[in-house]
């Protein structure tokens, strides 16, 4: 039985093949383990097998798992990934690094009042609706440069860049589609604000056509810790 270290080397090597494909380094893309209805024991092996990056998705679930954890394991960087309400942004505010999901300058505000003065800026990125999907949550692509205009202003948020969760298809060429014109968006941003370094779009199986079109983060969940 192949075990979570075994998995993360596993992705590991997903990640180094696909960026050679494409003349890229892997050095410039993270793995983010997807660890949401995962125990907390399985955060502590991947922790064990190296890997650092955590996505939540539940925000309860999500604050009792750092709070678990902060004290033995101070260098997990935990992003949140899942949708945000605004009564629940305190939480986000005050115990998350990330903030993946950003689609509304009402929940940028709260987040930016409730960030509490002893951390370092959140780090966010905007989620934009690249597959002008109804049920998917997201900023139009026009609507980018507005918002990140907003969270720009607000000096207890840092603006790192976009996220997108393209249309669950086969068709390669919509996949390549949808990342590229994520992609332009992103290189935009980047000549706006300096502080755009990251591309958050690609899962498991995408991440082939997300890392050739620029993505510098990966989100996988169940091919770590197998199916929820």
């Amino acid at each position: 039985m192949t075990t979570i270290a075994d998995r993360i080397s596993i992705a590991q090597s997903r990640i180094s093949q696909a960026a050679q494909k494409c003349s890229r380094s892997s050095a410039e893309i993270s793995l983010l383990a997807v660890s949401k209805t995962k125990p907390i024991s399985d955060i502590v092996a991947a922790y064990q097998a190296g890997q650092r990056l955590f996505g939540e998705n539940y925000v309860q679930e999500g604050e009792t798992k750092i709070n678990a954890l902060q004290a033995d394991y101070p260098d997990i960087e935990w992003h949140f990934i899942g949708p945000l309400q605004s009564n629940k942004t305190k939480i986000v505010a005050e115990h998350f690094d990330w903030m993946h999901t950003l689609s509304r300058a009402k929940i940028a505000q709260r987040l930016h009042e409730q960030r509490p003065n002893d951390k370092p800026p959140l780090n966010v990125c905007i989620q934009v609706n690249i597959s002008q999907e109804q049920s998917k949550s997201g900023v139009n692509a026009e609507d980018v440069a507005t918002l990140a205009l907003t969270i720009a202003s607000l000096s207890n948020l840092k603006l790192r860049g976009l996220m997108a969760i393209p249309t669950a298809t086969d068709d390669i060429q919509l996949q390549q589609q949808e990342f590229s014109q994520l992609k332009q968006i992103f290189d935009q941003l980047k000549q706006q604000y300096p502080s755009v370094d990251t591309l958050s779009m690609g899962m498991s199986g995408d991440m082939d056509i997300a890392i050739a079109n620029g993505s510098t983060m990966v989100r996988i969940g169940s091919a770590i810790f197998g199916e929820r």
